[in-house]
């Protein structure tokens, strides 16, 4: 996929193992990994991050490689199920918090017209993932706003 503010192409990423089974190795019960991820979301985990925990950590000393695999669901849909799932996606938190520190950033160095063009492309890209999730993940009234941004990374 192309990058949305630059004009080179995107790079290709890693290919995932073509097995659709678990490693005989990893013999967890479904239940176990799911009990484990909805532990971890209530830590404070988002989803990429028990996906990086069950592979480095695992459940009762076994790593899981692939939660898909061994449980038939993914990460997000396991937190779902146990109504675990953040209030915001990942992905936008994130982007809202790179707003924030760029404006902070901007705030502390007006000059900084790189950052400054940094800055309009982040809040580009929020705009346009709050108008893709609007309605399912996000309420209808939602709408981006520096205040509204701190207020969601704090």
């Amino acid at each position: 996929m192309a990058r949305m503010h630059t004009r080179r192409r995107g790079s290709s990423g890693s290919d995932k193992p073509t097995a659709d089974d678990p490693p005989e190795w990893s013999d967890i019960d479904a239940d176990a990994i799911e009990e484990r991820v909805v532990e971890l979301s209530e830590q404070g985990h988002d989803p990429s991050q028990i996906g990086v925990k069950l592979r480095d950590e695992g459940v009762q000393g076994t790593p899981i490689p692939d939660v898909k695999a061994a449980t038939d669901k993914k990460v997000g849909e396991i937190l779902d199920e146990h109504d675990a799932s953040p209030d915001i996606p990942e992905d936008l938190r994130n982007l809202l918090a790179r707003a924030v520190r760029l404006r902070d950033h901007m705030d502390a160095n007006p000059t900084d017209h790189q950052n400054k063009r940094a800055l309009q492309n982040t809040e580009s890209k929020i705009r346009r993932l709050i108008d893709y999730y609007r309605g399912d993940e996000l309420d209808e009234e939602f709408a981006y706003s520096y205040e509204v941004a701190v207020e969601l990374t704090e």
